[in-house]
């Protein structure tokens, strides 16, 4: 069993909406392959190691949040670039990626994962006046601490507090990824804790002289649960396997 290339994006475009946001890469599909899809991997980023499980696996096509050709990076297939480009050509794999829509999907999303992981309930925008958010913002009773010792049980990675762990926390505001700038965001909504992948140096004397607490929990490590619930969900939807593939970053 297995279906169309072209009904697998048809799904993605209606479901992710990529029109909707001002992406640094191109959202849809990056690399063509085979017109057919049997097996549907997925993984945070399509680096060597993830193309390289997937396509040991046999995959048909490779659904990712990190894809490739984003702006400013380095034109020419090159080195990296080239091996990477190689391995999907030779064996005939698509790749496809989403950044920001797969973020901000109110159900599928990177943050509406986390968030119902997290449990956190009232989920709303962070920046509801701005026409595509991707933070989010709701109500969760616990502390800093026990909500820092939570997100490192789902990801398997102390995370990094700043602020004290017996801080009360009744409001929470999350970003997954490299969007500790949002900081300021989680501020002005009110929120006692804000919870993203990344920190800078700024992001410690924002949270210390703002009053609110920070976590760092990893780029990566926040970021694996939007792809596997678009490819559970599109196995649930069409005849294909899926299979997540993990590869670790400390970041």
């Amino acid at each position: 069993m297995s279906i169309s290339l072209f009904t697998l994006l048809d799904w993605l475009q209606e479901t992710l909406q990529p029109e909707r946001f001002h992406d640094y890469c191109p959202n849809g599909l990056q690399v063509e392959g085979r017109s057919q899809v049997r097996r549907l991997a997925t993984g945070v980023t399509a680096n060597q190691d993830v193309l390289d499980q997937a396509i040991a696996w046999g995959a048909d096509a490779i659904l990712v949040h990190h894809g490739y050709f984003w702006k400013g990076e380095a034109e020419p297939v090159v080195g990296m670039k080239r091996r990477r480009l190689a391995a999907l050509l030779a064996n005939d794999v698509s790749l496809i990626a989403y950044h920001l829509p797969l973020d901000a999907h109110p159900v599928l999303g990177n943050n509406a994962r986390l968030g119902q992981l997290m449990g956190v309930s009232d989920s709303r925008p962070l920046q509801p006046q701005e026409p595509a958010s991707v933070g989010t913002v709701g109500t969760l009773s616990t502390t800093a601490g026990e909500l820092r010792d939570l997100l490192q049980s789902l990801t398997a990675r102390r995370p990094l507090l700043i602020g004290e762990p017996e801080r009360r926390v009744k409001r929470v505001a999350w970003c997954t990824g490299a969007a500790q700038s949002y900081i300021g965001a989680a501020v002005t909504a009110g929120a006692d804790v804000f919870v993203t992948g990344e920190v800078s140096e700024p992001t410690v004397h924002t949270a210390r002289e703002e009053g609110i607490a920070f976590i760092a929990a990893g780029h990566h490590a926040t970021e694996r649960y939007g792809v596997q619930a678009v490819g559970e969900a599109l196995a649930g939807q069409f005849p294909l396997e899926h299979c997540f593939f993990d590869s670790d970053n400390p970041v």
